[in-house]
């Protein structure tokens, strides 16, 4: 894998630091696999992780990006399940997109269903945070259906590239219809709206070893917008099956205990104003989901900065064989039948 972090630039970065200037040999371990977005170095011997930006996904220049991110764990951190913040590295030699510092968990990998309890106490702390007055520098989305809406329009366009056949071709084009007429409906209502932690599939959360929360640990997207696509985003198939090719699709009656383990522990009155918007977001995040493997897929071949060529070669065959899994017309089909046909998921 080609980091994007020259380790003798960080290394120097580091010993900058007054907290880490003595650290033991100066030894750093990148991490095999990584992700899409980040190169993961350890620190070793404090307990740190450098995550360090190999794209922004939100097309943010390099210090826009950075300190989005690094206001992402400021902002989760009241919640306790997000690493803590310990350093930003601004951009600069051998840091093009500089990195953040953030302390490394313990744990191991979440196992479903067994730890969707866990994951449901997470999204509650998270989503019962107060809104803040100000927002700032993270999205919000005082809409949170249009919002998710305008990123889904914006990806929609690479569906026409994807590795699709005809007939999933038209069942998206179904979809993207039925979500544009959803989003003009939802517009004007009153929307629950909380800070959200976006990318909540499985792989980003973490079963700390001590205390057997569920920590969350790719905090780089949160903003403030819709709490029920955070826990659609658990639970969808392409959710579980993204970075775990050996699972399995969660069953209904998981899924539902889920929801309502996470609705249980919502304040009431957010709980209440929250149900009704349950299924329908489902259904809108499966969709931002599907437009984002779509981009991925086109870009990873058309763009430098997307390529696949830079990632570790397992994650990126792993990445295209998913992204193929999931616009085959069975895995389309399974997972429309949550809102479609006579196996739909009943209201949590």
């Amino acid at each position: 894998m080609a980091l994007v972090v020259d380790l003798d630039r960080l290394r120097a970065a580091l010993a900058g630091l007054p907290g880490l200037a003595g650290w033991r040999d100066g030894a750093l371990e990148p991490l095999t696999g990584g992700g899409v977005a980040h190169d993961h170095v350890r620190i070793v011997g404090t307990g740190l992780l450098a995550r360090v930006p190999r794209l922004s996904q939100f097309a943010l220049a390099a210090a826009d990006n950075l300190a989005y991110q690094a206001e992402c764990f400021r902002r989760l951190a009241a919640s306790g399940r997000v690493p803590r913040l310990a350093a930003v590295l601004p951009p600069g030699a051998g840091l093009p997109m500089g990195a953040l510092l953030v302390a490394e968990v313990v744990g191991r990998p979440v196992r479903l269903p067994d730890d969707l309890a866990a994951i449901a106490a997470t999204l509650a702390a998270i989503h019962d945070l107060p809104l803040p007055p100000e927002r700032a520098p993270l999205g919000d989305h005082p809409d949170p259906v249009g919002g998710t809406w305008a990123v889904i329009a914006a990806q929609a366009q690479f569906f026409a590239t994807a590795p699709a056949k005809p007939a999933v071709q038209a069942a998206l084009a179904e979809e993207i219809a039925w979500a544009e007429a959803f989003a003009r409906s939802a517009a004007g209502r009153p929307q629950p709206r909380t800070l959200v932690a976006t990318d909540t599939h499985p792989g980003n959360f973490v079963i700390e070893a001590t205390t057997g929360h569920a920590v969350f640990v790719d905090a780089e997207k949160a903003l403030y917008g819709a709490p029920a696509i955070d826990a659609a985003h658990v639970t969808l198939a392409t959710s579980v099956l993204w970075s775990a090719p050996d699972a399995e699709p969660v069953p209904a009656d998981a899924v539902l205990a889920f929801e309502r383990a996470w609705l249980a522990r919502l304040r009431p009155e957010l709980a209440a104003a929250v149900r009704t918007w349950v299924r329908p977001l489902r259904r809108l995040t499966w969709l931002r989901s599907m437009s984002w493997f779509a981009r991925w897929w086109t870009l990873s071949r058309d763009d430098p900065a997307w390529s696949a060529a830079t990632l570790d070669p397992a994650l990126a065959a792993h990445i295209q064989g998913r992204v193929r899994l999931f616009f085959t017309a069975e895995m389309v089909g399974r997972v429309r039948s949550e809102w479609l046909g006579p196996g739909q998921l009943p209201e949590p």
